[in-house]
């Protein structure tokens, strides 16, 4: 005998959910997507959530009793260059080598059939956006890049990219087991290109000029659609940023968190769920 589903209250409430999203998705003239941590962790990337999910994946740093605090400090190059450009090398041997989820480029298609097209604001550090194939859209990240250099003792080398930097990495100590870079005018040790705890050192230029570039394409949009992913309230940038554009720009908001999915307006919408199920979830109604 055949099965019947019967449509129920919750489903009615679910239909209604989605078709507001389209709506949203659909009345925007740009499209903006504003991503966190919690971006990545469909391709398999750790967020670091809490001092527990670090130590997790940083076993070492975590018999050591080092906190991401400790270790995301520019004073950690100078009191223990080993094991900073241990963690920090390993985290860039892994975002090379991690491919950006499925996502990316649902929503880049989005953003193509937008009149404005799409840009994006992200305080992640990865460079998936760009690996996943965001060459002509802008891209803000507005707490820089691991893929970028500059110099520790702030000599006045502009920044530079860290594609000859290979590190070998002894990932149970967490220690670096080469040479670390170095700066290419004056010669001493080099530090990743990232905004980090106590940071008075970091050259913000390159992020600079992504914002400016950033709020160019913003100025000739009256309907964005802020498609915020993965961005929670304890480092509150990427928030603070979707808050603030939807305010001054008059946009909208849509939401994908699943600890804190809560929006600010009642024309915005929250999904308590990953990035990617909501993603899938919406692309498949909206064919």
């Amino acid at each position: 005998m055949a099965e019947h589903h019967t449509l129920n209250s919750d489903d009615v409430r679910r239909g209604e959910v989605i078709a507001h999203a389209l709506e949203l998705l659909e009345q925007a003239d740009a499209l903006l997507v504003a991503a966190g941590a919690g971006m990545g962790v469909d391709s398999g990337l750790p967020d670091f959530r809490g001092r527990e999910g670090f130590w997790q994946a940083y076993p070492a740093l975590a018999r050591a009793q080092l906190s991401f605090q400790h270790i995301a400090n520019p004073l950690a190059f100078e009191r223990q260059p080993r094991l900073a450009w241990g963690f920090y090398g390993h985290r860039l041997q892994l975002y090379r080598r991690t491919q950006p989820h499925a996502g990316f480029q649902i929503l880049r298609r989005w953003g193509e059939q937008r009149p404005l097209g799409l840009a994006v604001f992200t305080s992640n550090v990865d460079g998936q956006f760009q690996k996943a194939g965001y060459e002509q859209e802008p891209v803000h990240e507005c707490h820089g890049s691991i893929h970028h250099l500059q110099c520790l003792a702030g000599c006045g080398q502009p920044i530079w990219p860290a594609e000859d930097f290979e590190p070998e990495v002894d990932t149970e100590a967490c220690l670096l087991i080469n040479a670390a870079p170095v700066c290419r005018r004056c010669g001493g040790m080099a530090r990743p290109n990232i905004l980090m705890f106590g940071d008075g050192g970091w050259r913000d230029e390159r992020s600079a000029e992504q914002g400016e570039c950033l709020d160019a394409w913003l100025s000739r949009s009256r309907r964005p659609l802020v498609i915020e992913i993965g961005a929670g309230s304890d480092v509150p940038s990427v928030r603070h940023f979707s808050h603030r554009l939807i305010q001054q720009h008059r946009g909208r908001l849509l939401r994908i968190n699943p600890r804190e999915p809560r929006v600010p307006g009642p024309l915005d919408l929250g999904f308590a769920a990953g990035a990617l199920a909501v993603l899938r979830e919406l692309d498949a109604a909206r064919n």
